[in-house]
């Protein structure tokens, strides 16, 4: 029979454990939220770009994306047009924050540790090379192969969106394993970019650009807590970033995976300093309104209390928190937008159906992605992985199929790949096609062949 020490004691642990879980949980059911409502405006965003270059609106939507801004600082000096900057620009803020994620991913989520690592890796994988495999079979012309990358890519944002119209009966477990591969695919998608698509190197631009890197993992490791000081560093090692011919979006990733995941203050410290401040403040409030110095004091207290708290919480969540829904509402939006404005005038879906680069596009991310993903998870399993909890293998290939959304980045990799208008046409006519059916058709499957967890 039990104590009622150990009935504490079970309690005191339970709710410990329970408490650990929430605190995992609750910034991957946050990140959740926002990315499945970001993939409404990104898919609202592609769907204006998509009317406004087809209807009379054409030639404001050409001045708007083509507008050019100069930027001249003496050192460093750029004319370009409003896409570029968006590109090259705002999308740093965009990989910065997945850069955030990866790192959260690796050092705390779900792969950092266990059997059930590998699933996701593996069908990761799984859905980067098989794609590219059908698309070098089946695309003609070595210009239009220079696009093997576009299939790669999963829009981490409509697939979550997709997945939470299931509802909330999904099993956990999919949502892991959605998350964790599109992590892992925005890891190789980034690797890609990083060794394929970069040209001219300039030595001593790229050389800047690592030591400003250096220098903030020096600020860091110092404890130096102003982040305008780093908001400057990083503005200067985004500028010798784009002269060196690397794309600035490798530097967003770096500086993420740089963000510390600990807080400079341990939170459960927090409650005796705040109860100490506290005390102060009290100690002051009955002083009279004319005594200055507990004027002062009480609000030096509570500006301290107020850093505390703040600091008590880790930077790499603190910053993703307030960077987070300019990302999804604002940036990835916006690139969406000036991006995907493809002219369908004209014959540009009859040019997409004989094309083969639209061919390999569609069918490498609406078959490569749940071919490849199921059945490299499967050969994982077999070698001794496991899938998350309440995972079947339906909802494998339900996820695979939703992993083959590709907008966002796919359109990213398309843009680097091709400066001939025609091509750009024809594998974002792809992407498009291939995008709706794969999110179409992974719904069906979720909501028709994967068991559903019973509501509580």
């Amino acid at each position: 029979m039990s104590t009622p020490v150990d009935d504490a004691t079970l309690n005191r642990a339970r709710a410990e454990r329970r408490a650990r879980i929430i605190r995992l949980v609750r910034p991957l059911q946050e990140f959740m939220h926002t990315e499945a409502a970001s993939g409404i405006a990104i898919i609202s965003a592609v769907m204006f770009a998509l009317i406004a270059a087809n209807t009379p609106l054409a030639d404001l939507y050409g001045e708007f994306v083509g507008y050019h801004i100069a930027v001249d600082v003496g050192f460093f000096h750029l004319d370009t047009d409003l896409k570029h900057w968006v590109n090259d620009g705002l999308m740093v803020l965009f990989f910065f924050v997945v850069g955030m994620e990866i790192k959260r991913e690796v050092v705390a989520g779900e792969l950092s540790s266990g059997r059930k690592v590998w699933a996701p890796i593996a069908a990761a994988a799984g859905g980067m090379i098989v794609p590219v495999v059908i698309f070098l079979a089946i695309v003609e012309g070595d210009t239009a192969r220079d696009g093997w990358a576009i299939p790669m890519a999963t829009d981490i944002a409509i697939a979550v969106g997709v997945l939470t119209l299931v509802g909330s009966r999904v099993p956990a477990g999919l949502k892991v394993l959605l998350l964790a591969l599109a992590i892992v695919d925005d890891i190789g998608a980034i690797a890609v970019i990083a060794i394929f698509y970069t040209d001219n190197i300039d030595l001593a631009a790229l050389g800047i650009t690592v030591a400003l890197l250096a220098l903030v993992l020096a600020m860091s490791y110092n404890g130096i807590k102003l982040v305008p000081l780093y908001v400057v560093v990083g503005l200067a090692a985004w500028m010798a970033a784009h002269e060196s011919g690397v794309h600035p979006t490798i530097l967003g990733v770096a500086l993420g995976l740089m963000t510390p995941l600990q807080p400079w203050y341990r939170s459960a410290a927090l409650p005796d300093l705040a109860e100490a401040l506290l005390s102060r403040i009290r100690a002051r409030e009955a002083a009279p309104e004319d005594d200055d110095a507990a004027h002062h004091e009480r609000v030096g207290a509570l500006l301290t209390l107020s850093q505390l708290g703040e600091q008590a919480v880790s930077p790499l969540d603190r910053i993703e928190h307030r960077l987070l829904p300019w990302s999804a509402f604002l940036i990835v939006p916006l690139f969406a937008f000036v991006n995907a404005g493809v002219d369908l005038r004209g014959g540009a879906f009859e040019d997409a159906a004989s094309s083969t680069l639209a061919l390999g596009v569609g069918l490498g991310l609406l078959l490569g992605k749940p071919i490849g993903a199921t059945l490299a998870a499967w050969i994982a399993v077999r070698l001794g992985a496991e899938l998350p909890a309440g995972v079947t293998w339906p909802g494998v290939a339900g996820v695979g199929l939703i992993a083959g959304i590709g907008f966002t980045v796919a359109l990213f990799v398309t843009e680097l790949s091709f400066d001939d208008e025609a091509l750009l046409a024809q594998a974002k006519v792809g992407i498009f096609i291939a995008s709706v059916v794969a999110g179409l058709v992974g719904l069906a499957v979720m909501r028709f062949l994967v068991p559903m967890r019973e509501e509580a």
